[in-house]
């Protein structure tokens, strides 16, 4: 077995794009948002004796607005890009734009045990769900893991719901072989929980994003690590490797940003995720379900209030764009993530999957080097100067000034163009 120390990918040194990571590098680098994880891992690797094991499952929580996501409810949306898994509780999210329980995460055969644990939990927090205030539906993600857990064992019981509630922290995230990412494989690798994030420039605003997710999609020859081809390179190398052929992979992302962003714009900038999945690998095949929910911790939506109205910051959707760019990348880093810091894993039927070899991927960056050498690899300035992008109307440039637009409680349009008055024809 490989004693290879596992790293995160950037430690590989790779080009991942040209926005920097917050502190943690992880969705936690948004404020208020929390992440904990329960893993179960019993039982020798060998037969399966169902109900027994060997089991290799667990549970992984997100928790906005350090756990009161249910009194001040968050602006939430999702994207579907493949329909062939779940999200339970998804449909509500979307149809009233708000997130309002934390976002739990497990394999497929646990997702009425896992949202039965979060809904007792959250009628103990709140004793009022279901008399003076509405009936909650959480929101629980899955993933099939079945290829080295006793999956219809149903091994994930209340208390590994609450060890992950509990757990639940800021700062940095466990990766890898961890809660519900414990069996998780992708592009024939061993795989998990991966998380990233960019902080933008103040230029486009200065907020954070962070993406996390349970990755679990995708064939060996398909994976593509920073753009190069390695998968095809190690399908060689593996070519004798037994791998999953029935069960179908998934993955399930969570995007959360500090940007004011209303569901509308939270729904596309999930869909840029599917991008970042792309990246890595992935073409959404047919028994694959790739899920992104998403939510913005920057507006509360009070749960009791006696007004009629409720006022909401928003960003312009002229300003969307760095944040698009800035989703793909850390979703492409945060599924990287997620292989580069799993280890080998055996599990049911003496089933095995290696980690992804990091050295290999070293000799390909390596080999690569000289040609990244000479590119900026994080720019912090728009590639058009602020001040000097033209905006063009009716076939006419039109010079405007574009200040720095600083995260501020009150906003309106703050640094968007203010368009002047076309110049008269000649």
């Amino acid at each position: 077995m490989s004693t290879e120390k596992r790293v995160r990918a950037r430690d590989l040194d790779l080009p991942l794009g040209r926005f920097k990571p917050g502190r943690y590098n992880a969705i936690t680098d948004v404020e208020g948002v929390l992440v904990g994880h329960s893993t179960i891992v019993r039982g020798e690797a060998g037969p399966l004796v169902k109900g027994k094991g060997p089991v290799r499952t667990g549970v992984t929580a997100i928790i906005p607005n350090e756990g009161n996501v249910f009194m001040d409810r968050l602006a939430g949306g999702a994207f579907v890009l493949n329909g062939a898994g779940e999200v339970a509780g998804l449909t509500q999210v979307v149809e009233w734009g708000l997130l309002e329980t934390p976002i739990l995460l497990t394999n497929t055969m646990a997702v009425g045990a896992v949202s039965d644990a979060l809904a007792r939990y959250m009628v103990e927090k709140y004793p009022g769900i279901g008399d003076e205030h509405d009936v909650i539906i959480p929101v629980v993600g899955e993933c099939d893991d079945s290829y080295l857990n006793d999956i219809s064992g149903q091994h994930v019981k209340d208390e590994h719901v609450r060890a992950a509630l509990t757990a639940a922290r800021t700062g940095p995230v466990a990766e890898g072989c961890v809660g519900g990412g414990t069996g998780m494989i992708t592009c024939d690798f061993k795989a998990g929980i991966g998380t990233s994030s960019r902080k933008l420039p103040q230029v486009f605003g200065g907020y954070t994003l962070g993406v996390l997710v349970m990755s679990n999609f995708g064939k060996m020859h398909n994976l593509r690590v920073a753009g190069m081809p390695v998968g095809e390179v190690l399908a060689e190398k593996f070519r004798d490797l037994s791998r999953r052929r029935i069960a179908y992979g998934s993955i399930i992302a969570v995007v959360a940003t500090d940007a004011p962003l209303l569901p509308h714009q939270i729904h596309r900038l999930c869909k840029r995720v599917s991008l970042g999945i792309g990246r890595v690998g992935s073409y959404a095949a047919h028994g694959s379900g790739e899920i992104i929910v998403g939510f913005s911790t920057a507006n509360v939506v009070p749960r009791r209030t006696k007004k009629m109205v409720y006022k909401m910051k928003l960003l312009l959707d002229q300003r969307l764009d760095p944040l698009y760019e800035a989703v793909m990348e850390a979703t492409e880093e945060a599924i990287l993530n997620s292989m580069c810091m799993a280890t080998r894993m055996d599990g049911v039927h003496g089933n095995w999957v290696p980690a992804l070899p990091l050295d290999e991927v070293r000799r390909f960056v390596d080999a690569t080097r000289p040609i990244f050498a000479s590119v900026k690899k994080e720019p912090q300035q728009p590639a058009v100067p602020a001040g000097t992008e033209p905006l063009v109307e009716d076939d006419r440039q039109i010079a405007f000034d574009l200040d720095p637009a600083a995260p501020s409680r009150k906003r309106s349009a703050e640094g968007m163009p203010y368009p002047a008055k076309p110049p008269k024809d000649d």
